[in-house]
């Protein structure tokens, strides 16, 4: 509440009446005013349980060891996973937004979330594509180990921290690509983000049913119609400068290329140093055929 709306506590005197002893004196009012408008504050939002947190990291790790068949790959993804969102945190505590806290949502992933929103378009897209870039920092122990070992399923679970990174990238809601790269798009139209961010998540729901991705499909497909409810997703042509709005696209771009080098890099060895071999096995493990 402003100042001007904040009701007068001293009781209204009538014009050119001297005041009595029932009068209350300014100082004395002012102060039972203060007593009687408590001063607001923020709602504190509480944090997860402990409990529920190693219960949901248990949850997803089994989940990854039925999906994978491999202790080593589930433990990478996990790992991987952490380190993704450590990265949207640390960046959203540097400006300002924290303290950041991580979730581990159990069959689907995970999420860093702030207690303020972004001061603005541009720290949004440096908070989304924080998380990809930090995260492939975890494929660095499982090269490692493989290099040590020689044990191809170190190196497989570098690769899927890579893809991980790199399917984050993904211009769909609610994944990081699309907000790095949703608003770009509203600087060039405010319809534009709306048209491309949906097409491509339908066609990533596709993906995901005709893959066996049961699960991904009907979270991202949630997602999609949530987004379509929501109208205009931002003021006209958004806040971003064309500055920024170049800056953004190059950053998304230099981030997508370095996750997919990663994720080709891993598999190099295993293909005997082809990069066209390398490429194919990873779309392979995509459910591209």
């Amino acid at each position: 509440m402003s100042n001007t709306d904040t009701p007068n506590p001293t009781p209204a005197r009538t014009p050119g009446r001297t005041p009595g002893p029932w009068d209350a004196r300014p100082e004395e009012a002012a102060a039972r005013g203060a007593q009687v408008q408590p001063a607001f504050e923020e709602p504190v939002e509480k944090d997860q349980s402990l409990v529920w947190a190693l219960l949901s990291t248990a949850l997803m790790a089994g989940f990854l060891w039925w999906a994978t068949g491999s202790a080593i790959v589930a433990g990478a993804v996990l790992i991987g996973l952490f380190v993704h969102e450590a990265g949207h945190a640390v960046v959203m505590n540097k400006l300002g937004m924290g303290p950041a806290r991580i979730y581990i949502i159990p069959f689907l992933g995970g999420l860093a979330k702030g207690r303020r929103a972004p001061k603005s378009e541009w720290d949004g897209v440096l908070v989304s594509l924080a998380g990809p870039a930090f995260g492939l920092l975890a494929m660095i122990p499982f090269v490692g180990v493989w290099l040590a070992t020689g044990q191809g399923e170190w190196l497989m679970g570098a690769f899927f921290i890579a893809m991980l990174n790199l399917v984050n990238l993904v211009p769909a809601p609610p994944l990081d690509g699309s907000k790095a790269l949703g608003p770009v798009l509203t600087r060039v139209h405010p319809r534009l983000e709306q048209i491309v961010l949906l097409a491509i998540g339908v066609a990533v729901v596709w993906w995901g049913l005709s893959t066996g991705r049961f699960i991904l499909a009907a979270f991202l497909a949630l997602s999609v119609f949530s987004h379509l409810k929501r109208g205009v997703w931002r003021a006209a042509w958004g806040t971003l400068s064309w500055s920024e709005a170049g800056k953004s696209l190059a950053l998304y771009l230099l981030t997508l290329a370095v996750c997919a080098a990663a994720a080709v890099g891993a598999l190099m060895p295993m293909v005997e140093g082809d990069p066209a071999s390398a490429v194919r096995l990873g779309l392979y493990s995509l459910g591209v055929r």
